[in-house]
């Protein structure tokens, strides 16, 4: 008898679909929602998005999991909205307005320099109402109880701030920024330098690693596939899961090579300059995991696709730190 727990309903089904998330639902309802269309046994997003946002949403799917953390460090891009003269429990939309200050004296000249001071490797507080946990407890939930606990100030990059469009105390704004940043502090944060207080109104993303939302379909649009009862049309909108890794450099291991490091093993690497971790493929040009290439001119294992462990008889996969 099997482990307890230990069987997945589902199909084993691997990729990385560009969601066009809607307004609305959270990040794991529309999670829940692809992995449905896809009848998939295993799945997890790339970077929450709250309810009141939309945009790029990258889905890993079965093996695509095992790179999923490369999406959630990555860079991300954001098409926002600000609306000045007040200030929301949440720093968004959704949260109740708890102060309001005159914008009458607000102009564009001094709302670009403001934002010129915030380009850069700046500092944040992550807002109490996130995901991030204090003690185990979301911070979200200690909020919603008046809870407000000391948050730690987080480094993050904002490489873009440009402004769009302006009036009616309102900006349009486009943001790219490293992993971490949170816009609706970004939007307190400038709003507290300009004196007025500032709230996110709306919020797109439109980057996400190497990903655009050009490239991303909707809810609808992959329901509208799955209804012809054709899974590999729904299945051939999924990209290859070594899409995620193309700022890692290539390296093709030979077949003996290959079995090493299935095995575990190191091998030794054919190419110099390598150090980190690498895209490996097989000779025909098949995915075969990431490689870790190491300053003594070897690679070792670090994340392996299961198929290809399936290809060279191991019936589970080895553990690789």
């Amino acid at each position: 008898m099997g482990r307890r727990g230990s069987r997945r309903h589902g199909r084993p089904v691997d990729g990385i679909l560009l969601l066009d998330k809607a307004m609305g639902p959270s990040s794991n309802q529309a999670l829940q929602q692809v992995k449905r269309i896809f009848k998939a046994a295993k799945a997890g997003h790339t970077g929450n998005l709250d309810p009141m946002a939309s945009g790029l949403l990258p889905i890993c799917l079965g093996q695509a999991t095992k790179v999923s953390q490369y999406l959630l460090d990555s860079d991300k891009r954001y098409l926002a909205e600000f609306t000045f003269g007040a200030v929301t429990t949440t720093g968004d939309a959704e949260g109740e307005i708890i102060e309001r200050r005159p914008t009458d004296d607000l102009c564009e000249q001094q709302l670009t320099d403001a934002m010129a001071q915030f380009v850069g490797e700046i500092e944040q507080v992550p807002p109490m109402y996130s995901a991030l946990k204090h003690k185990g407890q979301p911070l979200y939930k200690l909020a919603q109880q008046g809870i407000e606990v000391e948050r730690d100030r987080r480094r993050i990059t904002i490489f873009d701030f440009r402004l769009l469009g302006f009036g009616e105390a309102t900006a349009t704004v486009d943001i790219a920024c490293s992993k971490g940043t949170y816009v609706r502090t970004l939007a307190e944060d400038l709003g507290r330098e300009l004196g007025c207080g500032a709230f996110v109104s709306g919020l797109r993303r439109v980057k996400s690693g190497p990903f655009e939302i050009g490239d991303a379909l909707t809810i609808q649009q992959l329901e509208a596939l799955a209804d012809k009862g054709d899974l590999a049309a729904v299945d051939g909108r999924l990209l290859g899961i070594d899409s995620a890794l193309m700022h890692l450099p290539r390296y093709v291991l030979t077949a003996d090579s290959e079995r090493s490091l299935i095995h575990g093993q190191t091998v030794r690497c054919a190419q110099v300059g390598f150090h980190g971790d690498v895209r490996l493929y097989d000779c025909m040009g098949s995915f075969v995991g990431i490689g870790d290439a190491r300053a003594d001119g070897r690679i070792g294992p670090r994340r392996l696709m299961r198929q290809q462990l399936h290809e060279q008889g191991m019936q589970t996969p080895i553990k690789i730190a």
